[in-house]
């Protein structure tokens, strides 16, 4: 069991999906969850009732664009005042699927910004704060499309490759850092494939439907060409990989990206 009780996490994207899974399994463990989203106060307020109810000790919910580094600065001070990150998890993200002529600009300037840029810029401002305490834990949700292309993805590609980059020099330099005992600070990516979340519904419900409704059937036709498990992963499966990440016992874990693909990048 890992015990997070004393630690802080800032999830961002984390008012649903993986994101929310991830945070679900973290306060589960006894973290504080800084919950981040674009999302009304209303819905961040929900949101901090659930993993309240997860068991996280302390909730509060943050709505800064990922887009505007002002943002992310802001929001980043406020959290070192509430005692600092100790766990940052990357998950914010956005896709536009588009062929490399016809992908309009102002898309790739986005998905670069929230998908990479803005990694970036969390990791540089709760970094130094993690080595100074000696425990520190970077989970950058990355992408099997961090590790292998497709087409259509020029942006969404370019930024997951680029997280992945990013991170194994922020491993490098944070190695050192900390102790066995106290867990030191590790970066790590997590790259899923195909995984269960509101994204991906419309095509499976399309799918089940040309099965007369069947909607494993449908699944296994939507992963046929790329996840040889012909099985999605499960949002709660991501959270239960980034909290063993968390544990003391990964304090070697560093500089690594997971694929949970179902054999996708091993073809």
């Amino acid at each position: 069991m890992t015990d997070l009780k004393g630690k802080t996490a800032l999830v961002t994207g984390s008012v649903q999906g993986i994101g929310l899974a991830i945070a679900e399994a973290l306060a589960g463990a006894g973290a504080r969850i800084a919950v981040h989203g674009l999302a009304t106060a209303e819905e961040g307020a929900a949101t901090c009732r659930v993993l309240d109810a997860k068991g996280a000790p302390e909730t509060r919910f943050f709505d800064a664009d990922m887009r505007d580094p002002a943002a992310i600065s802001g929001m980043m001070d406020d959290i070192a005042a509430w005692g600092g990150a100790d766990i940052l998890v990357n998950n914010a993200g956005i896709q536009h699927t588009a062929a490399l002529a016809d992908m309009p600009a102002e898309k790739w300037d986005a998905i670069l910004a929230i998908n990479l840029s803005a990694a970036f810029h969390t990791m540089q401002a709760a970094m130094p704060g993690m080595a100074e305490r000696g425990f520190g834990r970077v989970i950058n949700i990355a992408s099997v499309h961090g590790l292998v292309a497709s087409k259509e993805k020029a942006p969404y590609c370019a930024a997951k490759f680029g997280l992945v980059g990013l991170s194994r020099v922020a491993a490098l330099e944070y190695a050192n850092q900390g102790t066995k005992a106290a867990g030191g600070v590790t970066v790590n990516c997590i790259c899923p494939g195909w995984t269960e979340t509101a994204i991906i519904e419309p095509q499976i419900e399309a799918r089940a439907a040309a099965h007369g409704g069947d909607r494993d059937a449908g699944i296994a036709e939507l992963l046929s060409e790329k996840q040889p498990s012909q099985r999605t992963s499960d949002p709660s499966e991501i959270g239960a990989l980034a909290l063993w990440l968390c544990n003391p016992v990964a304090h070697n874990v560093t500089g690594t990206s997971i694929p949970v693909d179902g054999g996708w990048t091993a073809q």
